[in-house]
């Protein structure tokens, strides 16, 4: 077993590319039970990275469903997916530009022997995953570099994640969800390319060749407090744009935040997260990343996940500053029961203001906890840049226009000016 510092070490490191080099095995029974003594390896606390060499295969995660009841998941499963099929098919879609979607695939070779796929050039894998790879390709139209996630449909139709569900599930819930967003710190889904006649289905999503959120800043130092707050400016105001459109991303981690080289952080991998038709956000069970898991998660109660995505924003928060995470045991029941016991320490000559975040963040009832809205307004986040800039998203830019459009109709109406 690797020693816990190597282990966290390997986490807050650099550890591959585009937020897939952590994966999620498929895992038994996690919660707490009396005694806490099953002996996990701490790998799976941490969901760390295995190779796969199959050449097209889904980099996903499987969810743990070893208690909450098949028949609650799969109708929690038919609602996400109902929900994003409505608003497909009402143009309620938040992007201006929707997802280029193609139903034809030609595998070939450029003139140098490199594999292509339709317009993409292969040219290097770029992460790992349970389900398989990612892939960097270049766009012989456009000479740009994207990261495709690609699948065999087959393997992943035979794949269980649930008594009732297979991995295909998750796919295309990612997939709905993703052609749903357009936001500066979001990953941005590009085309998706599924050929009805072939096993092959492809992600094609934007490359963000940045280095990762904590690359470089392991044990026992962090990011520093500038970069810290610039990046969490980044992630409170993706996350916020999210949460505003109903969607629980359930697996807010450094891992998942990539940075461009003009160092905006994006938010990626939408495999596990879940669409909710209004602020009703009821979730039994959380497929999220073990130390990244709040309290009322690790207790397998229905829960809140927006509430769940600020916890883990707090413990990302917390491993940008100190290197390391709030909550860690030898086992997975060790390390929940950590996240639901342990009081949070924090460094006595930590910024005040810096305290009072993480102390808010990282507060176990969730009731209690800061909610965004309040972090964002929170004097440490605003720092010396101000507010966080308002993000009017196409959308709301759209429901603004017919606002207006209904008002130039009435004479009463009096139109604002600048």
């Amino acid at each position: 077993m690797l020693s816990k510092n190597k282990i966290i070490a390997r986490m807050i490191g650099c550890c591959g590319c585009f937020g897939f080099g952590f994966s999620r095995r498929p895992k038994g029974e996690l919660r707490p039970t009396s005694g806490f003594n099953n002996h996990h390896s701490l790998d799976l606390l941490l969901d760390e990275d295995i190779e796969d060499d199959d050449e097209c295969s889904y980099n996903g995660d499987v969810t743990d469903t070893a208690r909450e009841d098949d028949a609650v998941l799969h109708s929690r499963a038919n609602r996400s997916e109902e929900i994003l099929r409505f608003r497909e098919q009402n143009g309620m879609i938040c992007r201006q530009h929707p997802v280029k979607e193609t139903q034809k695939i030609f595998r070939t070779e450029d003139e140098n022997g490199n594999k292509m796929v339709n317009e993409y050039v292969r040219e290097y894998k770029i992460g790992a995953g349970s389900y398989g790879k990612v892939v960097l390709y270049r766009s012989s139209v456009d000479g740009k570099h994207y990261a495709i996630k690609a699948f065999h449909k087959s393997h992943l139709l035979k794949l269980r994640v649930a008594p009732s569900e297979t991995a295909m599930t998750d796919v295309l819930r990612e997939v709905l969800i993703m052609k749903m967003l357009d936001h500066p710190n979001i990953v941005n889904l590009i085309e998706v390319i599924d050929d009805p006649s072939t096993d092959h289905f492809y992600m094609v999503l934007e490359f963000v060749e940045g280095k990762w959120v904590c690359e470089g800043s392991g044990p026992p130092g962090g990011l520093g407090e500038i970069t810290a707050r610039k990046y969490m400016r980044d992630v409170v105001s993706g996350l916020m744009y999210l949460h505003a459109h109903n969607i629980v991303h359930g697996d807010i981690k450094p891992d998942n935040l990539l940075v461009t080289r003009n160092g905006t952080v994006k938010i990626g991998d939408f495999s596990v997260s879940q669409v909710f038709e209004d602020d009703n956000d009821e979730l039994r069970r959380s497929p999220g990343t073990p130390v990244f898991t709040a309290p009322e998660c690790c207790l397998g109660l229905t829960y809140h996940g927006k509430a769940a995505d600020t916890w883990a924003v707090g413990v990302t928060l917390y491993c940008m500053i100190l290197g390391h995470y709030p909550f860690l045991g030898e086992t997975l029941q060790d390390t929940y029961e950590k996240i639901v016991n342990s009081p949070l320490v924090l460094p006595d000559a930590m910024n005040p203001r810096l305290k009072n975040l993480l102390e808010g963040l990282l507060c176990k009832e969730p009731n209690m906890r800061l909610t965004l809205e309040a972090v964002a307004e929170h004097t440490w986040v605003i720092g010396e840049d101000g507010p966080i800039p308002q993000h009017l998203c196409w959308c709301k830019r759209k429901s603004l226009q017919r606002e207006e459009s209904d008002g130039s109709n009435d004479d009463t109406q009096i139109t604002p000016t600048d």
